[in-house]
C-alpha cells in the first residue's frame, strides 16, 4: 500500500472508530503544549494537539541516534561487543553522562545501555563518532535518515539534544516527527532490552544507572522510550507501551514539569488502551489455495499484503469478521506480489480495511517440453491400466 492510500485508509478507519465509540479525544486533559498518540503497527494517529509545532526535543533527539546505531548493528557494520573509545569531544559533553575519560573504552552494548537508561550524552557522542568518524558527519546521517522517514519538519544539529552551541537554536523537530522515528526504532526489538531497564550498572558494576523514564517502573507494559529536558525545551518524552498485542507511542513536548510529562503520556496511553484494540490482518483459518493453470507448481497459498493489523473500537473487537474473495484458479505465469484477491475486514457493520491478497512467490508457466512429458506420462499410465485390465 502506497503512502497516500495508507494515510487515507488510516484516516477513514479512525473516523469510523471514533464515530462508533462516541468518545471525544479532545476531551482528554493533556498537560502538554504539543502531543500526539500513535498506534505503532498501523501508524494511525489516535490523538494530536499542536503535533506539528516546531520545538526543541532535548534528549529525545537520541531516538534518532539510537536508530542509526541499531541499523548499523542489524546490518553488521558494528557489533554489540565492539570497543568504542572516548574522544576529548565525547568526554567533554555535559548534562547527563557516565563521565567517560579520554581514551576510555566501553562496548557498544554498554554505551547503548547508558544512553537508553541514563541518557548519557558522552556515550551518545562516542557512538556517533564510532559510526561516522565525527559527530558532525553523524548528524548529516541523522538528517538524511529523517528525510527518508518523511520527517518533514526536523533538523538536527547534534546527536544529544544539548543546548551547548549557538547552532542549537536550529535544532528543532515536532511531536509527529518524533513519533515517526520512535515507531521506526521500536521496530528493532533488541532496543527494548535496554529501554525497559529500570536500574543497572556498567563498568563491571562500578557505575550505577537509573532510568530517567519513570514509566518503566510505574506503568504496565512500558517498552520505552526516551526522556528529554533542557531549560529551553522543557520536559519532553517519547513513551511507548504494549498491551494485548497493541503498542502505542505517546509523544509530549515542552511540558512545564517532569510530573506533567509523565502524567500527559500516561493519560494518552490510558486513553488508547481503553478505546482501541488491534485485530489481526488475517483470519485464524488458513486462506484457501488457488490453483495455477499450466503452472510448474499446481497451486499457491495467498498472503495478506499491506498491514500487520487493523485498529478497531475495543467494544467491537469480538465482532471482527473476515471475508475472503479469491478466484479458484489463475493462469501461469504468476509474478511475486501479484494481486489475486481481497480480504475485507469488518466490525460493527463498518468496513475497517480492504487488503490485497497476493502471490508470495513466482510460479513459472510450464514449457512445451514440460507439457509433452506430462502428456507422455499420462499416456504411459493409461497404457499400464489398459494392460493390467486385459490380463485380468
Amino acid at each position: 500500500m502506497d503512502v497516500g492510500k495508507r494515510i487515507l485508509s488510516g484516516a477513514l478507519a479512525l473516523f469510523l472508530l471514533l464515530g462508533a465509540m462516541g468518545i471525544s479525544a479532545r476531551a482528554l486533559d493533556v498537560p502538554a503544549p504539543s502531543a500526539i498518540l500513535v498506534e505503532r503497527t498501523t501508524g494511525t494517529v489516535l490523538y494530536e494537539n499542536n503535533a506539528d509545532e516546531l520545538l526543541a526535543p532535548a534528549s529525545v533527539t537520541k531516538v534518532m541516534t539510537l536508530l542509526l546505531v541499531m541499523e548499523a548493528i542489524d546490518d553488521g557494520r558494528i557489533g554489540w561487543q565492539d570497543k568504542v573509545t572516548a574522544s576529548e569531544a565525547a568526554a567533554a559533553k555535559g548534562g547527563s553522562q557516565v563521565y567517560l575519560k579520554v581514551g576510555e573504552t566501553m562496548t557498544v552494548e554498554e554505551m547503548v545501555k547508558s544512553v537508553t537508561v541514563s541518557s548519557a550524552n558522552d556515550c551518545a557522542c562516542a557512538l556517533a563518532e564510532h559510526l561516522a568518524g565525527s559527530e558532525g558527519a553523524f548528524v548529516e546521517r541523522m538528517n538524511a535518515r529523517a528525510k527518508e522517514l518523511g520527517m518533514e519538519n526536523t533538523h538536527f544539529v547534534n546527536c544529544t539534544g544539548l543546548d551547548d552551541s549557538p547552532e542549537a537554536a536550529e535544532h528543532r523537530t515536532t511531536a509527529r516527527d518524533i513519533a515517526i522515528m520512535s515507531r521506526e526504532l521500536l521496530g528493532h526489538e533488541d532496543i527494548k532490552k535496554y529501554t525497559t531497564i529500570w536500574m543497572d550498572t556498567v563498568r563491571d558494576g562500578a557505575f550505577g544507572l537509573s532510568n530517567t523514564n519513570k514509566l518503566v517502573r510505574f506503568y504496565e507494559g512500558t517498552t520505552g522510550l526516551k526522556t528529554g529536558f533542557t531549560a529551553g525545551a522543557g520536559y519532553c518524552l517519547s513513551a511507548s507501551a504494549e498491551r494485548d498485542g497493541m503498542e502505542l507511542i505517546a509523544v509530549v513536548l515542552k511540558c512545564a514539569s517532569s510530573q506533567d510529562r509523565f502524567q500527559a503520556a500516561k493519560g494518552l496511553l490510558d486513553y488508547g488502551f481503553a478505546s482501541f484494540a488491534l485485530a489481526p490482518a488475517q483470519p485464524e483459518e488458513p486462506l484457501p489455495q488457488v490453483e495455477v493453470l499450466l503452472g510448474k507448481e499446481p497451486s499457491l497459498q495467498p498472503v495478506v499484503r499491506g498491514e500487520e493489523g487493523v485498529l478497531v473500537d475495543k467494544s467491537l473487537r469480538s465482532q471482527v469478521t473476515y471475508e475472503v474473495s479469491l478466484p479458484e484458479s489463475v493462469q501461469a505465469p504468476v509474478s511475486p506480489g501479484q494481486r489475486l484477491g481481497t480480504l475485507t475486514i469488518r466490525a460493527g457493520g463498518q468496513v475497517l480495511a480492504e487488503l490485497p491478497l497476493a502471490a508470495p512467490e513466482a510460479v513459472e508457466r510450464k514449457s512445451y517440453g514440460d507439457l509433452l512429458w506430462q502428456l507422455l506420462g499420462r499416456i504411459c499410465m493409461s497404457g499400464e491400466r489398459i494392460g493390467g485390465n486385459a490380463q485380468k
